[in-house]
């Protein structure tokens, strides 16, 4: 073959145009990857601060919202926190994740703590509850949208979940 076609064996000058087209896809592919993970970490970062904030807020709520210490607590604390959570203001604004339309994918309940701390009764303004310390618990689960759902890529099945506590202080 080198008699016949001396020329072909020695030219190169398509070899960097075919590894280029051999490589391309697999680039691509990476950085679309590194582009939708960096989102997905973004977005669970999003979630994860607003259920500090909604568990913050629902914590100095007054201590009459609190008189159970199973389900939900009372007055506008749930419809405050949801709104809280998803836009972080009491009320309107936009969502702080696209596609985070819906409040009941957030959830508020309380329970109370009454053995006290090491076995030390409440002092201070848990003083004189009979039902101890509440804490109240907020809870997300929101769907998550790719970057890329409009191409085709989306996923139903991903949901980015997030919980926190705080002990009611009843401001």
């Amino acid at each position: 073959m080198r008699r016949r076609f001396p020329l072909l064996m020695r030219c190169r000058r398509g070899t960097a145009a075919v590894e280029m087209a051999l490589v391309t896809p697999l680039l691509i592919a990476v950085m679309l990857g590194s582009f939708e993970a960096g989102n997905f970490y973004l977005d669970s970062h999003v979630v994860a601060k607003a259920v500090r904030d909604g568990a913050r807020y629902a914590a100095r709520r007054a201590f009459a919202n609190y008189s159970a210490c199973s389900g939900a607590p009372g007055g506008t604390v749930v419809t405050d926190t949801r709104n809280i959570v998803r836009t972080g203001q009491l009320s309107g604004g936009t969502a702080r994740l696209p596609g985070w339309t819906d409040p009941a994918t957030i959830s508020i309940s309380i329970s109370c703590n009454t053995a006290g701390v090491g076995g030390v009764a409440y002092t201070g303004i848990y003083t004189g509850m009979a039902t101890g310390a509440p804490v109240v618990t907020v809870s997300a689960a929101v769907p998550y949208q790719t970057l890329f759902g409009e191409a085709g890529f989306s996923s139903s099945t991903l949901t980015l979940r997030a919980e926190s506590q705080a002990a009611v202080a009843g401001i």
